[in-house]
C-alpha cells in the first residue's frame, strides 16, 4: 500500500483532500486521526504538521508527501518534486508597518525581523549583502511590530488581508509557492508503480482543470474560421443540425484563452455556445 502525508488542517489539507478525491480516491478523516485509509486506491493517508513532512518523506516512512514548495525550501530535505499542483499559492514577503518609509532593500539592513522561515530569509539577506537581527517566531508573526518585537516581517502571504489588518504593508517579495507532490528518492517497485499511478490520476485531473469543453452552432461556410479559432486537441469534432447548411462544433479551449476566443467566436458567427467544465483529460 502506497503511503501519503499531506496536513492535518489548514489550506494544504482542504486541497490535498479535494484533489484526491478528485482523482476517485475518498479519504474519511473523522475526529483526530493521524492516519487513514482511503477508498478507491490502495493508498493510506498519514496527517502531519506541513513542517514535518518533508522529512518524514525523506526518511521513507512515507512515501509521497503534499507540501508547499516554501517547507521545502525552509526544511532543505532530500526529496523529489514529482508535480506542482496548482492550489495553495501564496508567497514568502517582506513586510513593515505602514507608516515606514521604504525606500529600498537598504532599509532592511540592521533591522530586527520577525520570521517563521529562517532559512529563506537569511538566503535573501546574504543575496542582498544584508544584516539583520532575525527573531524566530512559529505563530502570529505579523503582530510582531506592534508588540515592539520587531521591525519588519518576513512571512507567508496570500490575500495580503492579515497584514492589513495587523497595520503592515508588503514591500518585498523572496518567493513564490504552491502545493507540490514530492517522493522518497529510493521507492522500492512496488511503490514506484503505485506512485506512477497515483500521478497518473492527478495529471489527468490538472490537465483537465486547464481547458474548457466548448460546443456551438455555426453555418457551415463558416467552419474554416472556427476551426482556426478552437483546434481542438487533434480537430474539433462536426455534427451536422437538421437545419441545411449548420453544424455543431464540440472542441477544448484553453481556460486562460477563454474570453478572448468567445469573443472571436461570436464575431464569426457562433450561435448557442455552452461551456462545460471537464472532469479528466488523458493525452
Amino acid at each position: 500500500m502506497l503511503k501519503i502525508a499531506v496536513q492535518k488542517n489548514g489550506r494544504l489539507n482542504e486541497g490535498s483532500l479535494k484533489l484526491l478525491k478528485d482523482c476517485g480516491i475518498v479519504v474519511e478523516n473523522g475526529g483526530d486521526k493521524l492516519k487513514a485509509v482511503a477508498s478507491g486506491f490502495s493508498l493510506e493517508v498519514i496527517f502531519l504538521r506541513s513542517s514535518d513532512i518533508p522529512e518524514y518523506v525523506a526518511d521513507g516512512v512515507v512515501h509521497l508527501g503534499i507540501v508547499g514548495e516554501n517547507a521545502l525550501i525552509e526544511e532543505n530535505a532530500g526529496v523529489e518534486v514529482v508535480q506542482k499542483l496548482g492550489f495553495s499559492r501564496c508567497r514568502l514577503s517582506v513586510a513593515v508597518p505602514k507608516d515606514v518609509a521604504f525606500e529600498g532593500l537598504n532599509w532592511l539592513d540592521g533591522k530586527r525581523i520577525a520570521t517563521s522561515y529562517p532559512r529563506a530569509t537569511s538566503a535573501f539577506l546574504q543575496k542582498n549583502n544584508l544584516k539583520a537581527n532575525l527573531h524566530l517566531i512559529s505563530g502570529s508573526v505579523e503582530i510582531a511590530p506592534a508588540l515592539g518585537l520587531a521591525d519588519a516581517v518576513c512571512d507567508l502571504v496570500s490575500s495580503g488581508n492579515t497584514l492589513f489588518s495587523n497595520g503592515l504593508k508588503e514591500v518585498q517579495t523572496l518567493l513564490y509557492s504552491e502545493a507540490v507532490l514530492i517522493k522518497n528518492k529510493n521507492l522500492d517497485a512496488d511503490a514506484l508503480f503505485l506512485a506512477d499511478q497515483l500521478l497518473f490520476r492527478i495529471t489527468s485531473v490538472l490537465n483537465a482543470r486547464k481547458f474548457k469543453y466548448i460546443l456551438l452552432n455555426c453555418k457551415e461556410a463558416d467552419l474554416p474560421q472556427m476551426k482556426s479559432l478552437i483546434p481542438g486537441m487533434k480537430s474539433p469534432s462536426i455534427i451536422p443540425l437538421a437545419t441545411t447548411g449548420w453544424v455543431s462544433l464540440h472542441s477544448v479551449i484553453q481556460e486562460d484563452d477563454f474570453w478572448g476566443v468567445i469573443d472571436q467566436l461570436k464575431q464569426a458567427g457562433a450561435e448557442g455556445i455552452l461551456v462545460v467544465p471537464i472532469e479528466k483529460m488523458v493525452f
